[in-house]
């Protein structure tokens, strides 16, 4: 569906990809951090989805709306090595078919842009630094449950893991005692934190999370799996931040049961009291756009060379 326009501001443009594993959310975003088109396309196979996100920017070029450069933060895993020969090309991983998928130079060579690139998660990290709930903070993470898990993680302005990215939804954790017996969904290790805590982990074994009360034994289990990846980042990184976002983290009851849950598990350890847990974990300020925002942050970069 095309998003409605929310301003007319259209001296500086750039193109922004936010492409999620369930669907490419595709924009133009102005210089006041506007989006001034949309379009969502469904994640398919690599020819359908890329064509249709192409179309969608030569569509605005036709209306006179044609971007100065391009920002992509694309699930994972990816390469983000701008050293290497396979800079901007997805590795193989869950999503097999797309492994080989070089999505910088296709879109450098389909829409004559320059295009910077990397993982959802960061670029969502990125965003929120910039203008979001993690902005004036000198460490964070961002957290995406979804269709898969990830983290992009910042301190003393670097993303950490460059040239690489983590791959912070494969760890293994503690089974929740009333979910001993599932197997897990993640197609290389089963029963890491994606293969317990995702959306599609999540519907396997319980049904469509929004049609799931709020008191039903689905979301305790997800939060106690999700208090356990807080729960390592706190003790691990020091995050001034850690900001949980995608489709699951949209049940407004969640944060809360996260919180609770990371509570227990820490058995005040930091001492840390309830208003600190409570600035501490959060959820994103842009909401499901914060990925999306990641793209324009990177299509930013290339015209302002700024980083953080």
């Amino acid at each position: 569906m095309e998003q409605t326009p929310q301003s007319d501001d259209t001296s500086q443009l750039f193109a922004c990809l936010d492409a999620g594993g369930t669907t490419f959310k595709c924009a133009l975003i102005n210089q006041t951090q506007n989006v001034v088109a949309g379009l969502r396309v469904p994640t398919t196979s690599p020819q359908e989805t890329l064509s249709a996100c192409v179309d969608f920017f030569k569509d605005q070029e036709t209306k006179g709306l044609r971007a100065q450069s391009m920002g992509i933060a694309s699930f994972g895993p990816l390469n983000i090595d701008p050293k290497s020969k396979a800079y901007g090309v997805i590795l193989d991983g869950p999503k097999s078919t797309w492994a080989g998928t070089d999505l910088k130079t296709f879109f450098e060579e389909a829409l004559n842009l320059s295009v910077g690139i990397n993982t959802d998660v960061n670029g969502a990290m990125l965003a929120e630094l910039h203008w979001g709930a993690a902005k004036g903070c000198k460490s964070a993470a961002y957290v995406t449950v979804g269709t898969g898990i990830g983290a992009g993680l910042y301190t003393n302005g670097n993303l950490i893991g460059e040239p690489a990215h983590p791959e912070f939804g494969h760890f293994r954790l503690k089974r929740h005692k009333s979910d001993l017996n599932f197997t897990g969904t993640c197609s290389v290790h089963g029963d890491c934190l994606e293969g317990l805590a995702s959306a599609i982990a999540l519907k396997t074994r319980f049904g469509d999370p929004e049609k799931l009360p709020s008191n039903h034994i689905a979301w305790e289990i997800e939060a106690y799996y999700l208090a356990q990846a807080c729960n390592v980042l706190s003790l691990t990184l020091r995050p001034q931040r850690i900001i949980l976002g995608g489709g699951i983290m949209q049940a407004p009851h969640l944060i809360h049961m996260i919180r609770t849950q990371y509570t227990k598990l820490l058995q005040g350890y930091l001492n840390q009291s309830t208003d600190d847990i409570v600035e501490l974990i959060v959820t994103p300020k842009l909401g499901g756009d914060a990925g999306l925002f990641g793209g324009a942050y990177l299509a930013k970069n290339i015209v302002s060379q700024e980083k953080f």
